[in-house]
């Protein structure tokens, strides 16, 4: 990191470049809720940012406190770097980063009219009328209350009226939902990792013999589930593989540490202290930071670490024990 000098804010519009802005940006003034944020060089802002509209033209940038902007939070296509949101992020329009060299993460959630995301990494949720996501990270859910797409994606779990789906979708959880059937491609796929062995994965050691990856068939695993609340129900497609792993029970899902390397995601900079998960294969400690764990599940979504597909055999007289 360069040598950054101390900005005060008293400007309408910001311009900030090489510089760290203490205490955060807030408006003092009525005339200040119109404030734009432009980052053209490399920022720091120890605080919360309130501006109208923010845009990153360049990174690093880094903010330690909330965001919130009334009309966009924009990350311009060709800005190559780091760029940090360490609290949760809010747009009453939009927030958008097409930028496919630069790496995006938000360490909470993201609310916001329209949310479209590229190679972005979020440790928790996305709330959102509209969302379109592709080669991202998600380790909460995707809740989109208009539409969805999703290319090339990790994600928790999601649930949207309308959802579109392209490329290889990771889902951590078992169970995804739609109120209208999911449009897919031909290329397709969509995969379930409740029972990958992602901490021995982690650690870059062998998986456990009976974890894996479960594919999800999109045409056959289309399951109709109403929910009831009271006096209201809703209908809903569900694809899931809870009723596909006959023999979940047999599996000892907690030596996976899957638990906990997701808390760990998704709690990032929330945590007081940095835990580890264990020793890798060349004995060294597999420490769980924010950094790190991108790094993995990125390895994952491109496929530079393998997750192998579950062997569907079990014993049946091992599972008539455990009814």
């Amino acid at each position: 990191m360069s040598n950054l000098k101390e900005v005060h804010i008293t400007d309408a519009n910001l311009r900030l470049s090489d510089n760290i802005v203490k205490g955060g940006i807030l408006p003092n003034k009525i005339a200040e809720l119109s404030r734009t944020v432009n980052v053209v060089g490399e920022t720091v802002v120890e605080g919360p940012l309130y501006a109208s509209r923010i845009t990153i033209e360049a990174a690093p940038f880094e903010v330690t406190g909330a965001v919130f902007s009334q009309h966009e939070l924009y990350i311009n296509s060709d800005v190559e770097g780091n760029v940090v949101f360490r609290k949760a992020v809010g747009s009453a329009s939009s927030v958008v980063s097409r930028a496919l060299k630069c790496q995006t993460t938000f360490c909470s959630d993201i609310n916001a009219k329209s949310v479209m995301l590229c190679n972005a990494f979020v440790s928790g949720s996305i709330y959102a009328d509209e969302v379109n996501l592709e080669n991202c990270v998600v380790i909460g859910g995707v809740f989109a209350t208009q539409s969805l797409s999703v290319k090339d994606c990790i994600v928790g779990t999601f649930i949207s009226p309308f959802v579109e789906l392209d490329g290889n979708v990771n889902l951590l959880l078992p169970s995804v939902f739609s109120v209208e059937r999911v449009n897919y491609t031909p290329t397709t796929r969509l995969y379930s990792l409740a029972l990958a062995d992602l901490g021995s994965l982690y650690r870059h050691q062998e998986e456990a013999p009976e974890s894996g990856r479960i594919e999800i068939n999109l045409a056959a695993d289309d399951l109709r589930t109403t929910l009831t609340d009271g006096n209201q129900q809703r209908t809903l497609h569900s694809y899931s593989v809870v009723g596909k792993v006959l023999a979940a029970d047999l599996i000892d899902t907690d030596k996976f540490q899957n638990h906990f390397l997701l808390t760990a995601a998704a709690l990032g900079p929330q945590l007081l202290k940095t835990y580890e998960l264990g020793t890798d294969k060349d004995g060294k400690p597999a420490v769980l930071t924010l950094e790190r764990i991108r790094a993995f599940f990125f390895e994952l979504l491109q496929g530079s670490i393998q997750v192998k597909p579950l062997d569907g055999s079990f014993n049946i007289e091992q599972f008539a024990r455990t009814m």
